[in-house]
């Protein structure tokens, strides 16, 4: 009864108030019930990219646990992270996988996206851990600036450089040619534009599609959204998925576009297509039983597969030190500056490819046509095409030219003289001329050789010539083999065979076309 009227014990009091704070102190920090059964699984990850206690668990955006740990993996560089799933997200499978997200765009918060695995996995036991192949980091920006090098970055600056040259520069008159006619002499960006014009019927299209998606019958378009509404829940359920999903279709839609006249061919030979199947369907049921034979005479070589792949481990033992760092390494050290040299190269490449171009089409269209002409002379003609004919008449002085000593090969040429006086204008040796007489007159040559050089058009592109015609009338010369509006050459002085300079027949002396006796012709 003392004790009663006398009350509590000051020490009984106390004792009880630090129970009551430390119980209230745990609750409200751990925010758990003590004594009560938790799943609690471990991912490794590369870098726990600044998770820590209390960040969310969540499946397809919705939270499922916190992290409720943060650590080093053993003795190792990794982190694992230990997380707190409710029941809510359970089962969590086996070949469950988990990434670490930003909350926000690219930098702040960061939460575990988990996808629970597949159905046929076992459920990962508590306490299991999920290894570091089965998780993923983002990619921070220290990453991506880290990975855009000096070199790398100003390859980009030339690329955007040549980009922008590209949108803002007009095109050649020879581009222009292969050009549509709506676009021609416009920059590419200006072309870009003008193809906004289109857009009225592309609208109006849509517009046709639209009403048609309102239906025929009554509650159609609200049968089709509660259908719609129906499939976006279950995509929901999946958010990775379905992100990957649409940008494959966005990837799918833009290349089936940009090949609508081959998609367009390819429905038109479906028939036959179809038709070829069928044979080829019956051709390998005929395979068939000769396949059949051909697998049972392999198997004894499959058999001995084994054998072969444990004899050739001692080789790949030795390869394995041909792919090490320091071969690998050194070999990408020595490949950097090709590399380099490459991307300047490609950058450059845009001024000789035209170029290239351009001497292709002038060897396709003018020098290979022209040199398959032959060339109508009459009882001289070779009766074949003239770059022939003119490799035939090398080989044919080079045997004209043959000695039988060792002074070189020289072309023999019968000049007894005569009363026609002849001169060759300017030679090689000491740009003089050399004069001589001659029986008969000299022939002309065919087609006929001019006494000027065609002018030369620099600004018409060699492949836009015609093709020469060294059979039409352009190409016979006077009969008499004189060249028209040529001067006189020098008559050489009066000696043995000479004649007045009045009766003497001057002309130019061009290649030779025919040897006649007594004399030059």
């Amino acid at each position: 009864m003392r004790a009663f009227r006398d009350g509590m014990s000051p020490v009984r009091a106390g004792l009880i108030a630090l129970i009551v704070i430390a119980i209230g102190t745990w609750f409200a920090f751990t925010k758990d019930i003590p004594f009560t059964q938790t799943y609690r699984i471990q991912a490794v990850f590369e870098n726990s990219n600044l998770v820590a206690p209390r960040s969310p668990v969540r499946i397809a955006g919705i939270d499922v646990g916190k992290v409720v740990d943060v650590g080093r993996y053993k003795d190792s560089d990794l982190a694992v992270v230990t997380m707190e799933i409710q029941d809510s997200g359970r089962p969590v499978r086996e070949d469950a996988s988990l990434k670490i997200r930003p909350r926000l765009f690219l930098e702040g918060n960061f939460f575990v996206d988990l996808k629970p695995g597949t159905p046929s996995a076992d459920e990962l036991p508590d306490g299991g851990v999920i290894p570091v192949t089965q998780t993923a980091t983002p990619v921070q920006l220290d990453n991506v600036l880290t990975t855009l090098q000096s070199d790398t970055r100003r390859s980009l600056q030339k690329t955007l450089v040549g980009f922008g040259e590209a949108l803002d520069s007009k095109p050649t008159a020879a581009e222009d040619a292969d050009l549509d006619p709506d676009v021609r002499g416009l920059t590419g960006a200006q072309a870009l534009n003008k193809s906004l014009d289109t857009s009225v019927g592309a609208l109006r299209g849509s517009a046709i599609g639209g009403d048609a998606l309102r239906g025929t019958e009554p509650r159609d378009l609200s049968r089709l959204v509660k259908g719609l509404a129906g499939t976006s829940r279950g995509l929901a359920r999946n958010e990775g998925q379905l992100r990957e999903l649409i940008t494959d279709f966005n990837t799918t839609m833009a290349t089936t576009a940009s090949r609508a006249p081959e998609l367009e061919e390819t429905v038109r030979l479906l028939g036959p297509t179809a038709a070829n199947l069928r044979r080829g369907l019956r051709s390998i049921d005929a395979a068939l039983p000769p396949a059949q034979a051909f697998s049972r005479e392999i198997l004894p070589g499959i058999r001995e597969t084994p054998a072969t792949v444990a004899a050739s481990g001692p080789w790949l033992e030795q390869a394995t030190q041909f792919f090490g760092p320091d071969e690998l390494g050194n070999l990408l050290d020595d490949l950097t500056p090709a590399t380099r040299d490459l991307a300047r190269a490609t950058h450059t490449s845009r001024e000789w490819v035209p170029k290239a171009d351009d001497f292709n089409r002038c060897v396709t269209d003018v020098i290979i046509p022209t040199g398959n002409i032959e060339v109508d002379d009459g009882q001289f003609s070779a009766n074949t095409e003239n770059y022939k004919e003119f490799w035939h008449s090398v080989v044919g002085q080079a045997g004209e030219g043959q000695t039988f000593d060792g002074n070189g090969p020289m072309l023999r040429v019968s000049g007894p003289g005569g009363a026609r006086p002849l001169s060759t204008g300017k030679t090689n040796y000491q740009l003089q001329a050399l004069h001589g007489n001659g029986t008969l007159p000299l022939l002309r040559t065919s087609p006929a050789f001019p006494n000027k050089l065609p002018p030369i058009q620099r600004k018409r592109p060699c492949y836009k010539n015609p093709v020469p015609d060294v059979n039409g009338p352009a190409s016979v010369g006077p009969a008499d083999g004189s060249v028209p509006d040529a001067a006189a050459p020098p008559i050489p002085p009066r000696g043995i065979g000479a004649v007045n300079p009045d009766e003497a027949e001057t002309a130019q002396l061009r290649p030779l076309q025919s040897f006649a006796a007594g004399g030059v012709r």
